[in-house]
């Protein structure tokens, strides 16, 4: 009896480990070099992946990008080299958690922390005294905000916003995802739910879906998942916080919206945000375009970024 439990845990073992791509996926030319040109800095022991590239002569403005949940930085690959040419500094970060930082598991993910994370970056870069636009999307719109409320209250010091350019993000409408069973997800299921959010017409091709799948399967980011997945219970609990932060500032606010996004439906979200956040100018993009406006309308995402950031 005893060699026949054997025989299957033999069997099961490696389809278990071919299930879950264990090894993880090797890295694509494409996030190889996004990851060549990236650098780490540390904070609280942890190692966290950034970009940070030099462009426009002649111009001051820094720039730096928040990105969403369950990606990373690479989200902004197809707009990185037109903001160079418009921005002095353009920088983007792997949270704790995403991308290529670290994913250290058990773990207590928070929005604060990653904050944090965003605010201790700006110091190692020695920008604390600059004043910084932001861009953000998803879940990186939450950390935006709790960095806004920061920076209005003056509860840290580390961070001046010159302007805050949310997108699609969920802050005020809860989402719910299911947690369960993110530590077994694999590529195929991944790509299933990651092509939900997308549109039917600007959906990622083979390659772009790989990229995704290898950044979160990097460092076994899929056993972080339901960890991180904590933050839509922040947002429930802090929402009068955060929302509170984005009605009361006078930083210049802008949001770009992707209105097939199925995460914050059309039109209740928009019209929601335009009550709730007056001062706040919108872009909503074509009807195609979904959750990653970035990704799948990145020619409209700079027009719409850039009238904004040319208007005050």
């Amino acid at each position: 009896m005893r060699e026949w439990w054997i025989h299957v845990g033999l069997i099961c073992i490696p389809l278990v480990a071919v299930y879950l791509h264990i090894p993880p996926p090797q890295l694509s030319t494409a996030l190889q070099k996004w990851h060549g040109a990236g650098k780490v800095f540390h904070f609280r022991g942890f190692k966290i992946f950034y970009r940070d590239s030099l462009g426009a002569l002649g111009s001051s403005d820094v720039i730096i990008l928040l990105h969403g949940f369950p990606t990373s930085s690479y989200d902004w690959s197809k707009i990185w080299d037109p903001l160079t040419q418009r921005f002095h500094r353009v920088i983007a970060l792997d949270f704790l958690g995403f991308g290529f930082s670290d994913k250290p598991r058990p773990h207590k993910y928070s929005i604060f922390e990653q904050a944090s994370v965003v605010e201790a970056l700006v110091a190692h870069l020695g920008l604390s005294n600059q004043r910084v636009n932001l861009v953000s999307h998803d879940y990186g719109d939450t950390v935006a905000l709790e960095l806004l409320y920061r920076s209005d209250q003056n509860r840290t010091g580390r961070l001046t916003l010159n302007s805050l350019c949310l997108s699609n993000g969920g802050t005020l409408f809860e989402c719910f995802l299911a947690p369960i069973l993110t530590r077994l997800t694999n590529f195929v299921i991944f790509q299933k739910g990651i092509g939900e959010v997308f549109g039917p017409y600007t959906q990622p091709t083979d390659a772009e879906f790989w990229d995704m799948w290898t950044g979160l399967r990097y460092n076994d980011g899929n056993l972080v998942l339901d960890s991180i997945l904590q933050y839509i219970n922040q947002r429930l609990k802090h929402r009068e916080r955060w929302v509170g932060a984005l009605t009361s500032t006078y930083v210049p606010l802008h949001m770009i919206y992707g209105p097939l996004d199925p995460v914050n439906p059309h039109p209740q979200f928009i019209r929601l945000y335009q009550k709730l956040v007056q001062r706040s100018t919108v872009t909503i993009l074509d009807e195609h375009i979904s959750h990653y406006p970035q990704l799948e309308d990145p020619t409209g995402f700079l027009n719409a970024y850039f009238n904004f950031i040319h208007s005050f």
